[in-house]
C-alpha cells in the first residue's frame, strides 16, 4: 500500500495521523531498546492504532459508525 492509497473506513486512522506516527515510532523504539518483543510491540500498536482510528472517525462524523456519513442506525450494504 502506498501512502496515497485510500485507506478503509475506521477503525483505521489516516496514514498521516500524528498520533498514529507516535504509536508506530514508540513500537519501533520499544523493540530496539529491548523493552518489548516484536509481538508485544505489534499488539500495543494495533490496539492503540485501532482506538485512534475510532477517535478520528468520531471527530470527522459524530454519530456515524464509518467515515463517510453512514449513520449508526443505518443498514450496512
Amino acid at each position: 500500500m502506498t501512502p496515497d492509497s485510500q485507506m478503509p473506513s475506521p477503525p483505521f486512522p489516516s496514514t498521516d495521523n500524528a498520533v498514529l506516527g507516535l504509536i508506530v515510532g514508540g513500537a519501533i523504539e520499544s523493540v530496539r531498546s529491548g523493552e518489548a518483543t516484536v509481538e508485544e510491540a505489534i499488539l500495543h500498536a494495533a490496539v492503540h492504532g485501532w482506538y485512534e482510528g475510532h477517535v478520528q472517525g468520531e471527530d470527522e462524523c459524530p454519530g456515524c459508525d464509518l467515515r463517510g456519513g453512514l449513520a449508526k442506525d443505518s443498514a450496512r450494504g
